[in-house]
């Protein structure tokens, strides 16, 4: 029988385990179904669709036409050539086929901007995709922390309420004074509206990340209480140049620096001429059923094939407004490019410094944590055997708590910090 119950029970464990979700599972979970990724994905497709040689203008383009007419008259004449009354139907079909030999070389430049604009999209695309994961990161670790928090809370609360079932009892007993027992009351009071508190904000931060992940708020979610950061390896120069090389809005800003300048040279193919292959087949079938003559069938048909050509050269200086315009363009994305890179090069030093000064602080609030726990066990001795007041206590329980939150929070920040590196250098992970 002992042996059935463990078998169950580790069923239930390993059930529990499963559900237990690390950041690399959240993060897949928002990529199939967070929105913006979504539409990422799909402006991606739609501009690699664009990148085909008919879009570009290389390829001819066939039209087919055709018209079925049918009418009838009544004539009366006494010409004995006349028809009298006739119905007719008329059967028109048409193939045309038209090819742009030359354009001002507008098809190669258009070709070359398609192929830009879908990489711009891929770059694009993944500075959403690596947003949106930094998003489901910084609210996975949230999560996190507020989960540390409150295991924080409720072991300051278990605290409280040993100390204020002693108090109780010693002030029953007359061995301390009300004032202890209030004091304690107090503090257990206190410590309970933080817990209740802290378990309102796990609450709010399990359904922040289960809206990032494109799931309904309230669905279950059982995460790993850890955040582990991994040692920054790289040097700050190195972390400039990855940023130069890999980062997805430096790329995207680079990216639509190019289609600028091709936009600027397919305004100038408007100023030459265009040549064009024309080649068509028509067919005709007329039918006349007349009272005089009978049924007349008459049919035709015809192929032709030509050059033409066509060359603008006047169109109210619309043309050259458009060159002027479209220099101005180049320029503006040469200065958005310049300006990016001194934002990201600003960021990069603000990021690093930052992630090194809260490592800095983490390791200090390491050694506060050990210290107030080595505290606040040296003065519970001493309180258990009243030669501690019960307001040194508090003051070292306290300290304790203040000293595990501020190594909780920083420990997130500077995860954060991390994470944020990571994002400037290209180095999120998506699959």
């Amino acid at each position: 029988m002992l042996k059935i119950f463990l078998f169950i029970l580790s069923g239930f464990i390993l059930i529990y385990a499963q559900d237990e979700l690390g950041v690399e599972d959240v993060i897949q979970i928002g990529l199939k179904n967070n929105y913006a990724i979504q539409i990422a994905r799909n402006n991606v497709e739609i501009a690699d669709n664009n990148r085909t040689l008919g879009v570009s203008g290389f390829l001819p383009t066939l039209d087919a036409s055709g018209s079925y007419q049918q009418s009838s008259s009544s004539v009366e004449t006494n010409s004995p050539f006349g028809f009298g009354d006739t119905d007719r139907e008329i059967l028109n079909g048409q193939l045309q086929l038209n090819w742009t030999l030359f354009d001002g070389f507008k098809m190669f430049i258009d070709r070359k901007r398609y192929n830009q604009l879908a990489e711009l999209g891929e770059f694009q695309a993944r500075h959403t995709i690596e947003s949106a994961v930094v998003a489901i990161m910084r609210a996975y670790f949230n999560l996190v922390q507020q989960e540390q928090l409150l295991a924080v809370a409720e072991s300051t609360l278990a605290i409280s309420q040993i100390r204020l079932d002693k108090a109780k009892v010693r002030n029953d007993l007359g061995g301390a004074s009300s004032t202890d027992f209030l004091n304690a009351r107090v503090s257990f009071n206190n410590d309970k509206s933080n817990y209740i508190n802290q378990q309102l904000n796990v609450e709010i931060a399990r359904k922040e990340l289960n809206i990032i992940l494109g799931r309904e708020p309230d669905v279950p979610l059982t995460i790993q209480k850890k955040i582990v950061i991994a040692p920054l390896l790289l040097s700050y120069e190195e972390i400039v140049e990855l940023t130069k090389n890999k980062n997805s809005q430096l790329a995207a800003a680079q990216k639509n620096m190019e289609i600028a300048r091709q936009n600027k040279y397919n305004a100038a193919t408007s100023f030459l001429p265009r040549v064009s292959a024309v080649s068509s087949y028509n067919l005709s079938d007329q039918t006349d059923d007349t009272e005089s003559r009978g049924e007349i069938n008459s049919n035709s048909e015809g192929l032709s094939a030509g050059l033409s050509l066509s060359w603008n050269l006047f169109n109210g200086f619309r043309n050259r407004v458009d060159v002027q315009n479209k220099k101005l363009e180049l320029k503006n994305q040469q200065l958005a490019l310049f300006n990016e890179e001194n934002r990201l090069a600003g960021l990069v030093k603000e990021k690093y410094d930052t992630y090194h000064k809260r490592i800095e602080l983490l390791l200090l609030e390491e050694e506060n944590v050990v210290a107030a726990e080595q505290n606040l066990k040296l003065q519970q001795d001493r309180f258990d055997i009243g030669t501690s007041t019960s307001l040194e206590f508090r003051d070292a329980q306290m300290n304790l708590v203040q000293a595990r939150n501020r190594q909780i929070t920083v420990r997130y920040q500077a995860r954060i910090s991390r994470l944020e590196i990571d994002q400037l250098i290209g180095d999120i992970e998506i699959k």
